[in-house]
């Protein structure tokens, strides 16, 4: 009996199913384009395009083995020079500084289920880096997982406010959610107080504190900053914590080049948890992205903030750099 007896002819796959039929033949068959075209009497254009169709309607998710990522020479060097106890380092490719940076986000949220576990308490930081991986994750389920927000929330513009990436996150793994109902900062040290006595505050303050593991970024102390755009911290203030040594902004809180809190005029008004509080938990995920944070990220690495990393090959060297 012919190869291709059992299998419809072309004339009955139309549509849909013939995209998905194409699909089926390269990814599962093994079948080269030009093997497809003439099994179903289409042109090579037209197996591109079908191809193409299939990725744009969701059907196809490629995904590469972390071990392609976290096992080559460049993961390996920054973990030894930083204590890290894995790194996920993406190929910088041709592509724009934009480019760079969505492969870094993907390659975050590509990584992630697999180092969540049932039963763990993931802590949640804010900003685009965090919201991004956050909308590039995929639906997966892991049992008994609750994700914490770790600062309070701030009028952003921008829509990445803390308790939205929280939020998100804990909806793509259909997780438990405990949101910090309060600013990130306050007009005065006496209302941050008041309010941290406030029974409800305090217990979502106490349970933010016994998370197992942490996922966020590191934002720079440039002029531009989330930590000044979004109104936490002005200008002036700004640069009294870059005047203290800051060199980067973790939680809404500065910290030195060793990792270090810089104290100054928000310390006392910050709603969240404290620095001494993210450090040396079982897991702390950083994803670092752009020239203009490695200096940031090298001082949570000295911190002892961070035990994964995900960034790109150029920042991993010019982190190694700096250390």
């Amino acid at each position: 009996m012919p190869q291709n007896s059992t299998r419809r002819s072309t004339k009955q796959i139309s549509g849909e199913d013939i995209v998905v039929e194409t699909a089926w033949l390269y990814y599962h068959d093994g079948l080269n384009q030009s093997d497809i075209a003439n099994r179903l009497k289409v042109s090579r254009a037209t197996v591109v395009n079908y191809l193409q169709e299939a990725r744009e309607r969701g059907y196809i998710h490629t995904k590469l083995s972390p071990e392609a990522f976290n096992t080559h020479r460049a993961a390996i060097a920054l973990c030894e020079r930083f204590g890290l106890k894995a790194a996920y380092i993406l190929p910088d490719g041709s592509g724009t500084a934009d480019d760079q940076a969505s492969r870094i986000i993907r390659g975050a949220a590509d990584w992630l289920p697999s180092l969540l576990e049932p039963g763990d308490r993931l802590g949640v930081a804010w900003g685009k880096t965090i919201y991004d991986v956050a909308e590039q994750l995929e639906q997966t389920v892991i049992p008994d997982l609750t994700v914490l927000q770790l600062v309070g929330s701030m009028a952003t513009p921008y829509g990445f406010s803390a308790d939205v990436c929280s939020s998100n996150v804990a909806r793509k793994f259909s997780a438990n959610c405990i949101n910090l109902h309060v600013p990130a900062i306050l007009s005065t040290a006496e209302i941050a107080e008041t309010l941290r006595a406030e029974t409800l505050i305090a217990n979502q303050l106490d349970a933010i504190n016994h998370c197992n593991k942490t996922l966020f970024a590191v934002g720079s102390c440039l002029p531009n900053s989330h930590v000044a755009s979004s109104g936490v911290a002005s200008q002036k203030e700004l640069q009294d914590y870059i005047a203290n040594g800051a060199v980067g902004v973790l939680c809404g809180r500065f910290i030195d080049a060793k990792g270090d809190p810089v104290g100054g005029p928000l310390d006392d008004r910050m709603m969240g948890i404290e620095l001494d509080q993210l450090r040396h938990r079982d897991m702390g995920i950083l994803v670092s992205v752009g020239q203009d944070r490695v200096a940031a990220a090298v001082a949570a690495m000295r911190g002892g903030y961070a035990t994964h990393m995900v960034t790109s090959q150029s920042c991993a060297a010019a982190m190694m750099e700096l250390a």
